[in-house]
């Protein structure tokens, strides 16, 4: 997992963006990260980018994280806030556990109380909206 793959669905020869769905813990939806990594909430606003190269970018495009290879989140000044273990462990800065990411799309917090689902969608990227951006909310 050297870098974030950008996933472009092409139909007649035409890329198309696909945006998959996060939905809360009621499966109302809560918003999209598109498979260049815009995310969106509900309504279709951009809330923020995930960048090809792991940068995390909000609505301006102005820098507030990175994703690392190895899983770990840093906010804009490259300090550790998390980390996503290969397994869809979801940590703080300290290790603790702080929720889960299952195979199935299905997000949990730390008690596995499901908070969500992002079905399809890169068990970073989901981390990012979810614990970051707080899309469920």
């Amino acid at each position: 997992m050297k870098n974030l793959l950008v996933i472009l669905a092409l139909l007649g020869g035409t890329a198309l963006l696909q945006a998959q769905t996060i939905e809360n813990s009621s499966r109302s939806t809560a918003g999209y990260i598109k498979s260049d990594g815009t995310i969106e909430n509900s309504s279709h606003s951009t809330v923020g980018y995930i960048k090809s190269d792991g940068t995390i970018e909000d609505k301006s495009h102005s820098t507030i994280g990175y994703i690392k290879s190895d899983g770990t989140i840093e906010n804009r000044g490259h300090s550790t806030v998390g980390y996503v273990k290969s397994d869809g462990t979801v940590e703080n800065s300290s290790h603790s556990t702080i929720g889960y990411i299952k195979s199935d799309g299905t997000v949990e917090n730390s008690s596995h109380s499901t908070i969500g689902r992002a079905v399809g969608v890169k068990k970073e990227w989901t981390a990012v909206a979810f614990f970051f951006f707080k899309l469920y909310e």
